[in-house]
This record gives structure tokens, C-alpha cells and sequence, in this order.
């Protein structure tokens, strides 16, 4: 059970903001196609940018508040909408593997890796 819980450590907190920067970057710098396939990656890394961006902010909202209560209703909202972009995420990122495009592997594996993040965070509520 130890290595589970190393897994969604590294992959939420270390390897999701990783594949994340190098994403965005490597979407700056590239040439962008036009077809279906990359349009669902990008959509698909949108989205977990969006998860991750909650992510952040609902930690500045929690430290701004002196932190949630146990089982909040707001932060069940958070963590319901954290893990449905993840979710949504992963299916787009899917969707969009089979043509060659800047964000082929980087937006499900994002995707994923903020699913770990809000698996992680939920978890421990």
C-alpha cells in the first residue's frame, strides 16, 4: 500500500506541474496542426491545466480561511469539480493520441496526473 500511496505523491505533486510547464511550453514553440486529434489534446490539456489551476487556488482560498472543516460542502464541490476536469481530461487526451500533434502525450498524462492529485487530496479528507 506504500508504493500507492509514493505513486499519487510523485505523480500529483512532482510529475503532473512537471508535464504541465513542459506542455505548455512545447505547445508554444511548436508548429500546431489543424485536424481533430490535436484539437481534443489541446481541449484535453486545457482541461487539466483547469483541474490544476483549482488545485492551486482552492489551497490559497483554504489557507486564506484558516482551512476547511471537516467533510466542507464547498470543498466536496472542489474536489467533485477537481476530479470531473481530470476525468474529462483523460477522455479527450484519449481521444486525441492517434494523430501526432505538441500535446499527443502530454494531456492525458497531465490529466492523469492531476486525477492523482485530487484522488490523493481526497483521500485524506
Amino acid at each position: 500500500m506504500g508504493v500507492f500511496w509514493v505513486t499519487l505523491i510523485v505523480g500529483g505533486y512532482v510529475a503532473a506541474p512537471a508535464v504541465l510547464i513542459w506542455g505548455w511550453v512545447r505547445w508554444m514553440w511548436r508548429p500546431k496542426q489543424r485536424n481533430l486529434c490535436s484539437i481534443l489534446s489541446l481541449a484535453s490539456f486545457s482541461l487539466a491545466t483547469a483541474s490544476a489551476l483549482l488545485a492551486v487556488l482552492a489551497r490559497i482560498y483554504a489557507f486564506s480561511i484558516g482551512g476547511f472543516p471537516y467533510f466542507d460542502p464547498r470543498l466536496l464541490k472542489i474536489y467533485r469539480w477537481g476530479i470531473l476536469l481530470s476525468l474529462t481530461g483523460i477522455l479527450l487526451g484519449i481521444s486525441g493520441v492517434w494523430r501526432p500533434s505538441s500535446l499527443r502525450w502530454h494531456a492525458p498524462a497531465c490529466a492523469v496526473g492531476t486525477l492523482m492529485f485530487w484522488t490523493m487530496a481526497a483521500s485524506s479528507e
